[in-house]
């Protein structure tokens, strides 16, 4: 019995996926649930498994593909088994889609793009019915867009009439021959231009002078690879590029926090966890320190809008996860209306399945704040990106026992760096560090 495996919809607003990668090739034998195949959105990759035991007939959509949700992407069946010819169900129409500004760009192609296409094509101005598409029937891909603009910046911008370019001939030279004054570099690296002689020039040209630091002798093809970028890495750099760079002026506060009473009671505690099944992290304890310090500064749990700063009411806390090939936010909703035990809990399902790649992509959507325990890494504090639209970031550097004088007595305490980087349009330095304040004196005095 031959059984299809389609697209699926990961979550409410994504209605496409691409194939990132086959697990399984065409004629290799799978169980009933075993990774088929990974599929990529611009929010989340997650594996697809497979819905039936057999071997894999046919795969119709290759890698690097993007089709819509619900599309047949291959068919599983038993050794022997025909395949009838299958035409995977694609869109072909022409679009319209909304630029930064809210209006409808015309999209000048035939046949469906992707949302990240349509978005490249309003912001660069493209036509991309002039653009070569190497996908499914000549669809255009966000690679073809990529390539296209690359071609374009190494183009000449201007291309000049005959009158307009530069001679050739002695009648068109400069008096002076500046290409014999070779800039000299002094021992510190610095420039020095030669001097210009207001004499006329020498008819023999002077040798130029040896370099210092000749950087020719650098091999024009070193040794190396060129690693290919996968959707993730892409899209974690346009994400950081766009927040840091043409959204929000970042502005980074740093605390130091004595994790005393939370080690205390941490270790007083986690027997309890563990029996139910819960491993109590450090995680569980920022995350309620947190939602504490949202609702004395709901400032920071907000979001920039062309009509106003929106305040959350609920607290949706995304925790920054270090995966193979990037990093996934997953996000905890309604943080506040959870205990240290229900916190401890989701942070580890999400940790458990962002980690094998099981989360839905609605999983990673919605957050009104983040935190990212840079510390794993040995690091002590740093300046988090923010993650758009949110309004703030919480950096959590690596705890270590430091010597604090505490009432005139030296003393050895676990500490770390916690680091607030946040959106200086809708909070001022007060509330950045109003909110340290309130999770400072959180974690100090927990029990």
């Amino acid at each position: 019995m031959k059984t299809n495996v389609i697209m699926p919809k990961l979550g409410e607003s994504v209605v496409e996926g691409t194939v990132s990668r086959w697990l399984k090739k065409q004629g290799e034998a799978i169980r009933e649930y075993e990774p088929l195949l990974e599929v990529s959105t611009d929010k989340v990759d997650t594996e697809v498994p497979a819905p039936a035991s057999g071997v894999v007939l046919e795969i119709y959509v290759g890698e690097g593909e993007t089709v819509e949700a619900g599309s047949l992407l291959a068919i599983i069946g038993q050794p022997g088994e025909s395949v009838s010819q299958h035409n995977p169900p694609t869109s072909a129409h022409h679009t319209a889609h909304s630029d930064t500004n809210g209006s409808a760009t015309k999209i000048q192609t035939v046949g469906h793009v992707t949302p990240v296409v349509a978005r490249m094509a309003a912001e660069h101005n493209l036509d991309l019915s002039k653009i070569e598409g190497s996908g499914r029937g000549g669809r255009v891909t966000k690679q073809d867009v990529e390539a296209f603009l690359e071609v374009r910046k190494a183009a000449p911008a201007v291309e000049l009439s005959p009158w307009e370019q530069p001679g050739e001939g002695s009648l068109f030279k400069s008096t002076v021959d500046y290409s014999d004054h070779v800039p000299e570099k002094s021992s510190i690296g610095e420039q020095r231009a030669a001097p210009i002689e207001h004499t006329t020039p020498k008819t023999t040209p002077t040798p130029a002078p040896q370099r210092v630091h000749p950087v020719e002798s650098i091999p024009q093809a070193a040794p190396g690879e060129l690693v290919a970028l996968t959707p993730m890495r892409r899209m974690i750099a346009e994400h950081m590029v766009r927040s840091q760079l043409q959204t929000s002026p970042h502005v980074t506060t740093v605390f130091e926090i004595d994790m005393s009473a939370v080690v205390a009671h941490r270790e007083a505690n986690k027997a309890n966890f563990a029996k139910l099944g819960v491993n109590l992290t450090l995680t569980a304890y920022f995350v309620a320190a947190s939602v504490a310090a949202l609702r004395a500064n709901p400032y920071l749990n907000a979001e920039w809008r062309s009509d106003g700063i929106f305040l959350h009411h609920a607290a949706h806390i995304g925790i920054a996860v270090a995966i193979e090939g990037g990093l996934i936010v997953p996000v905890i909703k309604n943080a506040q209306d959870l205990n240290l035990m229900g916190t401890a809990r989701t942070v580890n399902d999400l940790a458990v399945r962002a980690r094998e790649k099981r989360l839905k992509a609605d999983e990673t959507q919605g957050g009104t704040f983040t935190i990212t325990n840079h510390g794993v890494s040995g690091s002590l504090f740093a300046t988090p990106i923010i993650n758009q639209p949110q309004a703030g970031i919480l950096g959590i550097g690596v705890m270590e026992k430091r010597v604090k004088v505490i009432n005139d007595a030296i003393a050895i305490r676990p500490c770390i760096y916690a680091s607030l980087s946040f959106d200086h349009r809708i909070a001022d330095g007060a509330a950045g560090d109003g909110f340290m304040l309130t999770l400072k004196q959180t974690l100090e005095k927990w029990s």
